[in-house]
C-alpha cells in the first residue's frame, strides 16, 4: 500500500514537472511568435514599399508605339 503511495507521489511530481517545463516552453514559444510577427509586419511594410515604387516607376515608362499595353494585340494567333 505504502509503495502504491509512493509510486503516485512520484507520478505527481513528474506530472509538476512536466507542466513547469511545458509553461516555460510556452512562454518562450509566445515570446517568439511575437518577435515573427514584427518581423513579418516590417516584411510587409517594405513589400508594400518597393509594389508602390515599382508602381510609380511604370507610370513614367511610355507605352510603345503610342499604344497601351491592353491595346496591344498578338500579331498572329500563336502569340496568344
Amino acid at each position: 500500500m505504502i509503495s502504491e503511495f509512493q509510486e503516485l507521489s512520484d507520478k505527481i511530481d513528474q506530472l509538476a514537472e512536466m507542466t513547469t517545463q511545458l509553461r516555460r516552453e510556452n512562454a518562450q514559444l509566445r515570446q517568439a511568435n511575437a518577435a515573427l510577427v514584427v518581423e513579418n509586419m516590417g516584411y510587409q511594410r517594405r513589400l508594400s514599399e518597393a509594389t508602390a515604387r515599382v508602381e510609380a516607376l511604370l507610370e513614367h515608362i511610355p507605352p510603345l508605339d503610342g499604344a497601351t499595353p491592353e491595346d496591344k494585340q498578338p500579331e498572329n494567333e500563336e502569340a496568344r
